[in-house]
């Protein structure tokens, strides 16, 4: 079993998306979804990750009202995914005063169709970071998913 990983993003298209992107990962395993910080806080207390992917712009309860709630009850490490947060933007600089282990910004604004070529990698690489795993090993994947490999 992996290390357990939150995704909070309003859009059931994102968080498929992510949830893509962090399949590649042997050491990662998402727990649970949610669609708001409100459910987020609830799932938390169910699934108790380890890190919490967490979009800002959301109905309900928003990502930085979200982070400030998980902060007092909350051990797992947040990451910040949403396109308002731009490094250097209010929302990052927010973001990181209240406690973010780090922001990535979702290009093309809040669909981001593009976001797993382009971000997939940085995701990644932030996740294990705030898990303190080393970075991926990538060519081990591609090796791991070749079929008849006589080698182990």
């Amino acid at each position: 079993m992996g290390h357990p990983i939150l995704i909070v993003d309003d859009s059931g298209f994102m968080r498929n998306v992510i949830k893509q992107i962090l399949a590649v990962d042997p050491d990662l395993e998402v727990v649970g979804e949610a669609e708001d910080g409100q459910v987020a806080l609830e799932k938390e207390k169910a699934s108790k990750p380890a890190v919490i992917l967490l979009d800002i712009e959301m109905p309900r309860l928003d990502g930085l009202s979200a982070l400030k709630r998980l902060r007092l009850v909350s051990k797992a490490k947040v990451v910040i995914l949403s396109s308002v947060a731009q490094l250097g933007s209010p929302a990052a600089i927010e973001a990181r005063r209240l406690g973010a282990f780090d922001v990535i910004a979702k290009p093309s604004g809040a669909i981001s169709l593009d976001l797993k070529a382009k971000r997939g990698h940085e995701i990644l690489t932030v996740v294990r970071a705030a898990l303190s795993l080393p970075p991926l090993d990538v060519s081990a994947i591609a090796r791991r998913s070749q079929p008849n490999d006589q080698s182990r």
